[in-house]
């Protein structure tokens, strides 16, 4: 679809950002992602500095039965931007997984809207893009947005705690018992994960996220609403990215405290590259994502162009690595993120052997945890993210979500992957304490 195009020039880029944000926050529909590009981590791959999309014209939300197929017609129909979500949960179309547990938080599987109004900040330049529709409130908006005094960040939230699903003894059981499925041969890697949550508890979403993008500047933080339901995401890893026929993918294993001691600092950051057990996690998911992309790339086109880096991020150091393919033009994006979903970083590896354990294992239903936010152009291209250091809030039922995990391998220690998954809690208990 045909969209009318303005562009505008901006001094400050940060400022502009937090006029962006507190604007959209009239709209029932919103998608906000924000790359953090000239902060810490440089994503080479990005698009953007920061995305705006609001206000619904179509949307389709559906369960996971042929979810992809379903996200395909749509995309064919409207042949233009798209944004919205994946859940965990289309495993069950992808590898016939279906989810036995209940679906407290009450979110649809697969969502993405077709927004009336885009806004796309890159290096100090604001393209609007907006349907026919409503394209004569460009410049009134424009001129709104730039008058707009972001207001502070509070957060009032007195009473606030998250509470682990599973204690600390279930979690021990468990995590040995998947071990001996691991030394029995029957997994090479599996990330295990627990739900911490609060029910009955009343949060200003936008003031949360503010809040953790502010504290953690990741590259691919996301806040994504649809009227009641709200994502708020912090998360620093890349599930998937389409540009023409290359195809990319960034997962994330290894994680070190940051210390505000320099010296420590240093030392952590050091202590993970040379961890071998952090090190074989990361290889592990390397050649499962290998695999994943062989099945589309044209021949001998998988590469590994990063392995094992790692990088520095607010609160912790991050081993990433980089696996990139070249496709055929014709292949559909839908095909593309099915034959790869759900990211091998957030399953193990082999994937269906660990899906099967995770089914088995773990005593909450991940939803959209594990899954996905991101983007489609009108050409087929597409830049997904990993949902991580994500809250998940249903206004409605007044509850709120956060998964943690690690991942087990033949070298893990219990105790020490429980303590993992409680550093990954304690960025969010640091925001509300602050």
């Amino acid at each position: 679809m045909n969209r009318t195009t303005k562009i505008f020039q901006i001094e400050d880029t940060d400022l502009f950002k937090q006029q962006l944000f507190e604007w959209a926050q009239s709209f029932q529909d919103i998608t906000y992602l924000d790359s953090h590009t000239a902060k810490n981590h440089q994503d080479f791959y990005s698009q953007f500095d920061a995305l705006l999309a609001v206000d619904a014209f179509t949307a389709i939300k559906t369960d996971a039965l042929d979810g992809f197929s379903k996200l395909n017609d749509y995309q064919l129909i409207t042949n233009d931007w798209l944004f919205g979500f994946m859940s965990f949960e289309l495993k069950e179309d992808s590898h016939h997984l279906p989810s036995k547990q209940e679906n407290l938080i009450d979110f649809p599987e697969l969502y993405f809207f077709q927004p009336k109004k885009l806004i796309l900040l890159k290096n100090n330049q604001v393209y609007c893009h907006y349907l026919p529709l409503c394209d004569d409130e460009i410049e009134v908006d424009f001129a709104a947005i730039s008058a707009i005094h972001p207001m502070a960040n509070k957060i009032d939230l007195a009473s606030f705690e998250l509470k682990p699903r599973t204690s600390k003894a279930n979690y021990l059981q468990a995590a040995n018992q998947l071990l001996a499925h691991i030394q029995r041969g029957d997994i090479y890697e599996i990330n295990y994960c627990l739900e911490f949550y609060a029910d009955e508890i009343l949060i200003n979403p936008f003031s949360v996220f503010k809040a953790l993008n502010n504290f953690a500047q990741s590259p691919f933080a996301s806040f994504f609403r649809s009227k009641d339901l709200f994502i708020m995401s912090a998360t620093p890893e890349r599930y998937l990215q389409r540009f023409d026929n290359k195809v990319v993918s960034q997962p994330i294993k290894g994680t070190a405290k940051r210390f505000l001691d320099h010296l420590l600092d240093e030392k952590s950051k050091s202590d993970l590259k040379s961890n071998d057990k952090e090190i074989s996690e990361n290889v592990m998911i390397v050649d499962l994502v290998r695999n994943d992309l062989s099945i589309t790339a044209k021949k001998k086109t998988v590469q590994v162009e990063e392995l094992c880096e790692v990088y520095t991020f607010n609160q912790v150091h991050q081993m990433i690595s980089t696996i990139s393919s070249k496709v055929e033009q014709e292949t559909t994006s839908s095909t593309l993120l099915k034959t790869t979903f759900p990211m091998g970083s957030m399953t193990g590896a082999p994937k269906k052997s660990a899906l099967f354990l995770i089914e088995t294992f773990e005593d909450f239903r991940r939803g959209i945890y594990s899954g996905s936010v991101g983007y489609f152009d009108p050409k087929g291209n597409f830049d997904f993210n990993v949902i991580i250091r994500t809250l998940l809030y249903n206004a409605q039922k007044k509850y709120l979500s956060y998964g943690a995990g690690s991942a087990l391998t033949a070298r893990a220690d219990a105790e020490k992957e429980y303590e993992e998954c409680l550093l990954k809690v304690a960025m969010i208990n640091q925001i509300f304490k602050n």
